[in-house]
């Protein structure tokens, strides 16, 4: 089963259109779909006409949240919600063209596990696209995953690389990132991109922000959960080091008869050893809790997260 998952907000005028151009979409694959919808807190009549819809078919399913949570949260409800074994995103703002998904569909079919939209010719404004441009150029540096376009809500995923994400914040523009640290092989494929004819965006230069500190968060988590003394143990001997060269250096004007009490630079060397030290002794503390979180979890759980084929 293919499962659609849309995420809704304030989307009245589209949600019905939508489903026709999925239906026009996915009915000549002659596969089994379902369209899941997320309500995310819509003040307009979206529910109203999600309701209409979910009673005139028998593939619509319809999740409200109480409240506007965001994306994040909208796609973790849809992901939890879906039957299929193939998960595909998309917009509701009708932004996206749903004719692309079999192309997308086809390309999981090579072997990858999560194929993500590229919008070539974006039809947004000028600002949207230098700020996305950047975000995509950090994001790849950042993350070793590099993809022209990050931002696209069209994807399709196998069911095995959402189920069990924990999505929060802006962490559904990583996804991707996400994937590709437990080892999911990703692919891009350009998609149509259409101007936007109903409603307005919500996204400003201050979601951009939020997320390059997701994205912080996300690259500590992707490389260094499982070895977190690499990070902090790394800093703290960089740093001790560089303050015990300070201090061997000032303890040679010492003894060379010169006085050290009042250099800035004694100051600057002990404080350079004692944060040393400080980031060791996290990278240890660190080090204690992770390998007691992966005592307590269950082995089984631990070894279907990284194995991949078993042939027998």
């Amino acid at each position: 089963m293919i499962s659609v998952v849309v995420p809704v907000h304030d989307e009245e005028r589209t949600v019905a259109l939508l489903y026709e151009e999925l239906q026009a979409a996915l009915e000549p694959l002659d596969q089994p779909w379902e369209t899941v919808y997320v309500d995310d807190g819509s003040t307009d009549g979206s529910f109203a006409a999600l309701t209409r819809l979910h009673s005139a078919h028998d593939n619509i399913r319809v999740v409200r949240l109480r409240r506007n949570f965001g994306k994040a949260a909208a796609l973790a409800a849809g992901f939890a919600n879906a039957q299929g074994d193939i998960v595909v995103t998309i917009d509701a703002d009708l932004q996206d063209d749903p004719a692309e998904i079999p192309r997308l569909l086809a390309k999981l079919d090579e072997g990858f596990d999560l194929v993500s939209g590229w919008k070539t010719h974006r039809r947004d404004p000028l600002s949207r696209r230098a700020l996305s441009k950047i975000f995509n150029w950090v994001t790849g540096r950042v993350s070793g995953l590099r993809l022209h376009d990050l931002n696209c809500g069209l994807k399709a995923y196998r069911a095995e690389v959402v189920k069990g994400l924990r999505l929060y914040g802006e962490l559904h523009r990583f996804i991707p990132v996400l994937a590709h640290y437990r080892g999911y092989r990703i692919a891009e494929l350009p998609v149509n991109h259409r101007p936007r004819e109903h409603g307005r965006s919500r996204y400003g230069v201050e979601r951009y922000v939020r997320g390059f500190l997701d994205l912080l968060t996300v690259s500590f988590i992707g490389r260094y959960r499982h070895r977190p003394l690499h990070l902090f143990g790394g800093l703290g001997l960089v740093l001790g080091f560089l303050g015990f060269i300070v201090l061997a250096y000032l303890t040679a004007l010492k003894l060379d008869g010169h006085a050290i009490g009042q250099r800035p630079l004694l100051i600057l060397g002990v404080l350079l050893v004692v944060v040393g030290l400080q980031f060791f002794s996290l990278g240890l503390i660190s080090e204690l809790i992770t390998s007691q979180h992966e005592e307590l979890a269950a082995v089984r759980e631990r070894t279907e997260l990284h194995v991949d084929e078993i042939l027998s």
